[in-house]
């Protein structure tokens, strides 16, 4: 075992000598507290760590140890349901030894190595496999079926398997190759830093739906893509990514609570054991790992915490499920990296961020994607990555959103305006926008309807005219408009007040199936259109406005998903009523 001796400490960095034959990212135990930290760079037989613990009262002459391996999570059955700290700690563990308070050098395991699992084999003896085949299933949760996958560089011939309850390091299956024994248990550790590998990438054409309207039908996301949601303190952020959390098409959440203030981890830790799955109808903790690192945590395991997270999240994907991971928030993860480079006393990039932030917040977004897994068949999953941004008073012109913009795929720009109107989700409509939206129209056309993207250009192109004629309106007022421009602005109010506006809170308004999306964009612009063909037949402007049936296609989001079908037939048969009312009014 290597082990130097500490001649500086400056914060979370540690600089050691003698440790010339330790390697770069490998974990070391500092002093006799055996705080963890991880080296970050080597000069000759000097080392810079990286402790992710607090280091007050630490000072020169004391000992580091390296164990020689790299930062790494362990991945196995107990993994869902977590709540880990950013180097995979397991919280509850720690407070049972250490109490309420996080006691430093604290060391437990990230599993329960005591707790007995129930493991079924889905191969017998003789089988030949691979790495990256399933061997056998552990029902970890009623939500979520645990698949026991041969570990990465490992294949052969099935020799003994057999069904009962292990805990995580028992053998479950013996795998045989060229004379030589191989014992497969129930865990595997990863390092962090390097993605698990797959056979290819596979082009991001399926929707993730999300049941949010202004997020499905105007700035949609893929399975495997990549999104930022960049917005102000207070513009709904945490919001947006519970509610992708709860109704999301995955089959896994992992969440990375990263840098954020406690009380809104403590919300998420209240709040999601609580909430009911809408998949599952059991609770959402069922399907998900929580990692904790909030503000008042020791700010190096930022930066861990991100690749703990994601790491968890490919593990479950390898086993072909569709996940989805919140983090909240990269901006924190960067001030961490900026604090980093500033005691390596590195040359500072723009705003004191290192140079390498662009390529760091890209090694991770890359690790996204909707691939065909390693195995000896031709299985799918799907990695998607939902990154918070918090820029400094919403300015989205710093460093950290403009090297994420470059990156990601999907912009949410989250307004504090709409916010401060009550309007959730606060995603403004003329400053977001979606790359995958060409990619996925065919996916649209076959799963939601043929005619969907041109609905959804419609609604578009009526927001774009009303932030135009808002203008005149603000300059001129009201009057100034003919009756077609006040028929538009009074369409673009109904689709900003009707449709993009949906309450998390109303258990029918949470979620709108893409059907739903669709008749309702169908029933705005049909009013919209039948509305300019009265204007042509000299109808009177202000009674079109007042048209009762107005107030219903408004209320339409309230409907059950069983009577949507006879409520938009009725909406339809309603409106031509009253507009021919109109229209004989008019000529009276």
């Amino acid at each position: 075992m290597v082990s130097g001796i500490i001649t500086k400490v400056a914060g979370p960095l540690v600089i050691a000598e003698g440790m010339r034959n330790a390697n770069m990212f490998d974990v070391v135990r500092v002093s006799s507290q055996r705080l963890i930290g991880e080296i970050i760079e080597m000069h000759g037989d000097r080392a810079s760590i990286q402790v992710y613990e607090e280091t007050s009262g630490l000072g020169p002459g004391e000992t580091v140890e390296s164990t020689g391996v790299p930062l790494s999570v362990e991945l196995g059955p107990g993994l869902i349901g977590a709540i880990y700290d950013g180097i995979q700690r397991p919280l509850n563990e720690i407070m049972k030894v250490a109490g309420n308070s996080l006691t430093r050098g604290v060391e437990v395991p990230s599993l329960d190595h005591q707790k007995k699992w129930h493991f079924k084999p889905s191969v017998k003896a003789g089988a030949k496999v691979q790495a990256g085949d399933i061997i056998g299933t552990v029902q970890e949760t009623t939500a979520v079926l645990h698949k026991i996958m041969v570990p990465n560089k490992m294949s052969g011939t099935v020799k003994n398997i057999k069904e009962g309850d292990f805990t995580v390091d028992e053998t479950v299956a013996v795998l045989e190759q060229d004379g030589r024994s191989m014992n497969v248990s129930m865990s595997v550790k990863w390092p962090v830093r390097v993605g698990r590998p797959y056979k290819r990438k596979l082009s991001p054409d399926i929707l993730l739906t999300t049941g949010q309207r202004t997020i499905d039908t105007l700035f949609p996301i893929a399975k495997g893509g990549v999104a930022a949601v960049p917005g102000p303190f207070g513009s709904g952020k945490t919001v947006v990514q519970h509610q992708l959390a709860k109704w999301a098409a995955a089959d896994i959440i992992v969440y990375i609570g990263c840098g954020e203030r406690g009380n809104e981890m403590t919300d998420v830790l209240n709040e999601f054991p609580e909430l009911k799955d809408p998949r599952t109808g059991s609770s959402l903790m069922e399907r998900t790992v929580l990692i904790a690192n909030t503000s008042d945590m020791p700010v190096a395991a930022r930066e861990a915490s991100i690749y703990t997270g994601i790491t968890i999240a490919e593990y479950f994907r390898d086993m072909g499920y569709t996940v989805a991971l919140m983090a909240d928030s990269t901006s924190r993860w960067a001030e961490a990296l900026r604090e980093m480079s500033g005691r390596l006393e590195e040359m500072p990039g723009e705003e004191g961020y290192p140079a390498y932030l662009g390529s760091r917040l890209a090694q991770f977004y890359e690790r996204a994607g909707r691939v065909v897994i390693n195995g000896s068949d031709e299985r799918e999953g799907a990695l998607s990555v939902i990154g918070a941004v918090s820029p400094p008073g919403g300015d989205i012109s710093e460093p950290v959103s403009q090297a994420t913009l470059r990156i990601v795929k999907v912009f949410w720009g989250l307004d504090a305006n709409l916010a401060y109107k009550r309007h959730f989700p606060a995603i403004n409509w003329l400053t977001s926008y979606s790359l995958y939206t060409d990619q996925l129209s065919k996916w649209f056309a076959e799963n939601a309807s043929g005619d969907f993207m041109e609905l959804r250009g419609r609604l578009m192109a009526l927001l774009q005219d009303e932030a135009e004629l808002q203008e005149i309106v603000n300059l001129v007022g009201m009057d100034a408009l003919s009756a077609n421009d006040r028929l538009k602005l009074e369409t673009a109010r109904s689709i900003r007040e009707d449709y993009l506006h949906q309450n998390a809170f109303d258990a029918t308004d949470t979620y709108t199936s893409l059907k739903k999306q669709v008749l309702m964009m169908r029933a705005i612009l049909l009013c919209y259109d039948k509305c300019g063909e009265a204007l042509k037949q000299g109808a009177d402007i202000e009674l079109l406005m007042a048209m009762p049936v107005r107030e219903r296609i408004g209320r339409f989001k309230y409907e059950a998903e069983d009577k949507i079908d006879s409520e938009y037939d009725s909406i339809s048969a309603i409106l031509d009523k009253e507009i021919e009312d109109v229209v004989e009014r008019s000529e009276d």
